[in-house]
């Protein structure tokens, strides 16, 4: 028989922990632990707050990406079914640093995706398949969206002196943003406007 503490709920035929528990947070979303960082508890919980929206938001443009990488049709199909593959990588890449910063300020990342349903800014799109243009305005909208708040939070956790946050998201966030916008602009180009 297997020894547990008294705390840990065990099966009786067995011995052994129960797998299902629910131990309750530890940790309110919205609350920063205390770290010894430099930075006040307001300046963190700030950054975390402007992180966190920003993560829901790149977390929906990893899915938008890959909805068009798996709905994308036509004349464009081998390209855009790759390029929306590469730049969801891109922005999953991405999902993982804002949270580990967050989580290094002595945060709590937005991680479930009802959770980021309910904070995320972009707008939802239709749950059926859209022409390619709109695919690509619809990326290109979500894209702007986050870019002017990186930007605008960027100088706000300079201002703080959280470095490292202006960091991530000037060389990461923004850089990332501004390229993929580029190439997203480049085939909206070549393809003709939806006709209505």
């Amino acid at each position: 028989m297997t020894s547990t503490s008294p705390a840990e709920p065990c099966d009786e035929r067995t011995g052994h922990p129960l797998p299902y528990q629910d131990g309750g947070e530890i940790q309110r979303f919205g609350t920063v632990r205390q770290l010894p960082l430099g930075l006040s508890s307001d300046s963190r919980a700030h950054s975390c707050h402007r992180l966190n929206q920003l993560l829901a938001d790149t977390q929906i443009l990893y899915s938008l990406y890959k909805k068009h990488h798996w709905t994308v049709r036509g004349a464009t199909f081998s390209q855009l079914h790759q390029l929306f593959d590469e730049h969801a990588a891109q922005q999953l890449a991405l999902v993982d640093a804002l949270a580990e910063r967050v989580q290094s300020l002595g945060g709590v990342a937005v991680g479930d995706p009802r959770h980021v349903a309910e904070l995320t800014s972009v707008p939802r799109p239709p749950d059926g398949v859209e022409e390619v243009p709109a695919m690509l305005a619809r990326l290109l909208e979500a894209h702007e969206s986050i870019l002017v708040d990186a930007r605008d939070a960027a100088t706000r956790a300079a201002e703080l002196g959280d470095d490292g946050t202006d960091d991530l998201l000037v060389s990461q966030i923004i850089r990332t943003g501004e390229a993929q916008v580029w190439f997203l602009v480049g085939h909206l180009a070549d393809t003709p406007p939806i006709r209505t």
